[in-house]
């Protein structure tokens, strides 16, 4: 075997060695496209939250065809948006808190349906679990999966560029740079096959523009920096939003006593509110003694006006000949909600919303690299940016806004298959979309409730339900 010139400079970020690119002379047996796999497609991926965990551990599962992934994480803990941080704003060091997650927050889906597919929860949990136990099993998954040694905590991705490689895949390659969280003149640069961008989307706050907002003399916040309801005690909240995270802080609030109006779009919300909840029309606008006014014209004016409202996308290090548009909470064009046709080895992971996020990640995961492996062959661009418009037009045609495109609910069962159908691996168990549209009817019957109830499992197909009690509680659905 020849024998390569000089391979002994090496970079050591966080224990983990790492290629110093630059420094590398010319060498045949590592081509810029394969500089760590040998032949092996070389994947970086974005963040180590939770889609970012799925992605290096199938990425790992798969030696024969992919080097060792290395992950990129700006903080020095896996979880991603589940770790919790009392603090908001920023950390010392001056980068942002980027967890919304609350002190008492409990999952609004049942662990029975929240899991991978191929690593359950503890059986012995309620089926609701603590934000905590969440955290505690991406742990486990991480070490389970061996995750942890291809991880680079404390690195901050800068930036994220498309090369043309003759020998890479599909004539391309993406120039990875990063630098030390902490001291960001320190950069260094990593060649990738592809690239999984798994940096979430919980961390931006997005607030309305909504007229006159500047005269709102009271506390003005968003939910990315509520933690508990103590500080809330006794006060008048309007809260902007009746989503999922909504609707739980108003709960949160009412125990403690504060008077609440849940200021939102949606159907009026027919089930058992919380004692001091009621509901209004959105906040068409602030009047000029700070009076918030709703589309009705009723009035109130809140100690405190809570904008429970949702998050921006944002990808600051992709480089912008990418061409992606990121407007009215859609980003495009991405082929099957992954990735830029006219660049197909870079893939976005996890901006659907309403879903159910953990089996959703395995999904897309499992799809990519029947992409990168040649399992799935990919249409030609032209192919894959007609397939973009005609779904999104598809969507508008049914009467959806742009700014909901990516809101699959229950659409997210036909995504899924779609793509187990297309990238040739095994669909979810039956089971998964009935029990978990099962629980969004209990949800909408008893908001107080709901999360009470205990879910078993029996088989591919079939689960039970159970109250607090143990009484058996009757499917909602077929």
């Amino acid at each position: 075997m020849s024998k390569c010139p000089d391979l002994s400079i090496v970079l050591v970020l966080d224990g983990a060695f790492v290629w110093n690119l630059a420094a590398l002379p010319p060498c045949p047996l590592l081509s810029p496209c394969r500089m760590a796999g040998l032949g092996k497609l070389r994947v970086a991926v974005v963040g180590a939250g939770a889609a970012g965990l799925c992605a290096a551990r199938h990425l790992l599962s798969r030696g024969d065809t992919f080097a060792p992934p290395v992950v990129y994480e700006l903080t020095k803990n896996v979880g991603g948006t589940w770790v919790y941080e009392e603090r908001v704003g920023k950390y010392n060091n001056g980068l942002p808190i980027h967890s919304s997650m609350y002190r008492d927050l409990r999952t609004n889906i049942p662990k029975e349906v929240m899991s991978f597919p191929d690593f359950p929860f503890e059986e012995q949990l309620p089926s609701f679990v603590h934000h905590t136990e969440v955290r505690k099993y991406l742990e486990k998954y991480c070490d389970h999966f061996r995750l942890r040694d291809h991880i680079q905590f404390g690195t901050m991705v800068d930036s994220v560029k498309p090369v043309e490689v003759s020998k890479g895949w599909r004539g391309m390659a993406w120039d990875v740079t990063t630098s030390d969280g902490v001291q960001r003149s320190k950069t260094v640069t990593e060649r990738f096959d592809a690239v999984m961008v798994c940096n979430g989307h919980f961390y931006d706050p997005y607030i309305p523009a909504i007229p006159g907002l500047e005269k709102f003399s009271g506390t003005l916040m968003h939910s990315h920096d509520y933690r508990s309801a103590e500080p809330f005690s006794g006060k008048s909240v309007v809260l902007l939003g009746a989503g999922l995270s909504g609707l739980d802080i108003a709960m949160e609030l009412s125990a403690v006593n504060a008077k609440v109006i849940l200021s939102h779009g949606l159907r009026p919300l027919t089930c058992p509110l919380p004692p001091g909840v009621q509901q209004a029309r959105p906040v068409q606008k602030v009047l000029d003694d700070g009076t918030l006014q709703f589309q009705d014209g009723a009035q109130a004016k809140p100690e405190v006006f809570l904008f429970c409202t949702g998050y921006n996308f944002t990808f600051p290090f992709l480089d912008s000949r990418l061409g992606l548009r990121v407007q009215d909470h859609l980003v495009s064009p991405l082929y099957k909600f992954l990735m830029p046709p006219a660049y197909p080895s870079l893939f976005i992971v996890g901006i659907c919303r309403a879903i159910c996020p953990f089996p959703h990640f395995h999904c897309q995961t499992q799809f990519v690299l029947s992409v990168l492996d040649g399992s799935f062959p990919l249409p030609s661009r032209e192919e894959m940016e007609r397939d973009v418009e005609e779904d999104i037009g598809a969507r508008r045609a049914r009467g959806i806004a742009t700014r909901h495109v990516l809101k699959l609910d229950s659409e997210q069962w036909a995504y899924n298959d779609e793509l187990a159908r297309l990238g040739r691996f095994a669909p979810l168990p039956p089971y998964w979309s009935n029990l978990y549209e099962s629980n969004k009817v209990f949800r909408a019957r008893d908001m107080l409730n709901y999360k009470t109830y205990r879910y078993t499992v029996l088989g591919d197909r079939d689960w039970v339900v159970h109250t607090q009690q143990g009484q058996a509680i009757q499917k909602p659905l077929p």
